[in-house]
């Protein structure tokens, strides 16, 4: 009589109830703000369903979680709203109460790109040192964008944000440090 109830327990504790769960995706992919994002965390071990949660930390902003149906993985997916560096622990539960965590980091690198790439005529003045650009939201108010003299009749402007309307303006400096009027404005759509 003793043998088959030393079978019973043997199988209990070979039951997969009993073994702990694992989380075995070890890093996530880095994001771009503004762009489809989509991970996924995975666990094995322990038996389903597993219960997920964000312990500490935050998902990146626009990013939500959600177990998949066989409750085995964590999907993150949306599109992130702000670049950042998002850290964030995970902890899930297998049914039988064995807990694993693990800790990730994901970078939003900034996705957009947009310069304005200005260029004007030389001065015809012989005593030109160089060139201020100015940058306003009206063509009316100006701040002077360029921390020196330019020397070159170009500049790059890579400070601009998204959905915004600039204006710019130049002026010549001369050996004196005497600067002239500005330019005419010029207006730039920043889509």
């Amino acid at each position: 009589m003793r043998l088959p109830l030393l079978a019973l327990l043997l199988t209990a504790f070979a039951s997969p109830c009993l073994a702990s769960v694992k989380i075995t995706t070890t890093s996530l992919p880095n994001g771009t703000e503004q762009s489809s994002y989509s991970a996924t965390i995975q666990a094995t071990g322990g038996c389903t369903p597993y219960k997920w949660s964000i312990t500490s930390g935050k998902l990146p902003s626009g990013v939500t979680d959600e177990a998949s149906k066989n409750t085995t993985s964590l999907d993150l997916s949306g599109t992130p709203t702000s670049t950042a560096t998002y850290s964030f622990t995970v902890s899930v539960t297998g049914c039988a109460g064995h807990v694993a965590t693990a800790s990730f980091e994901v970078v939003i690198e900034n996705g957009t790109t947009n310069t304005v790439d200005l260029s004007w005529d030389a001065s015809t003045s012989s005593d030109i040192v160089g060139y201020n650009v100015y940058r306003g939201p009206n063509g009316i108010s100006w701040t002077k964008i360029n921390s020196s003299l330019d020397a070159s009749t170009t500049y790059t402007d890579s400070t601009v944000a998204e959905d915004t309307t600039y204006y710019y303006a130049t002026t010549a400096v001369n050996t004196d440090g005497n600067e002239s009027v500005k330019s005419a404005a010029v207006e730039a759509v920043i889509p």
